[in-house]
């Protein structure tokens, strides 16, 4: 039991040494990407199977709603931009090529 420990402990160590990061730092970077995904369809109302047609067009109908033009703002502008370029940039990793 010993052993195992001081296993987990050296490939800790390791992996600190190597990456900068600690193993379970890892796990959370995942979870932040994860988050901001949901955040980012929530934004613009799509589900998790939307298309790029579909992600384009909640985006539009979005920018509608938020612009400087028509009582919005423009961090709401940039939220809605930075959102459909995430999910754009995330469904570009996902499709086969």
């Amino acid at each position: 039991m010993m052993k195992l420990l001081w296993l987990l402990v050296l490939a800790s160590l390791a992996c600190r040494l190597i990456t900068g990061r600690w193993p379970w730092q890892f796990v959370s970077l995942l979870s932040n990407k994860s988050q901001e995904q949901g955040r980012a369809r929530r934004l613009l109302g799509v589900s998790q199977s939307a298309t790029r047609q579909d992600i384009i067009e909640a985006h539009r109908r979005l920018i509608a709603e938020v612009h400087p033009d028509r009582g919005g703002s423009n961090e709401s502008v940039h939220e809605a931009n930075a959102a459909r370029d995430l999910l754009l940039a995330e469904l570009d990793k996902r499709s086969p090529k």
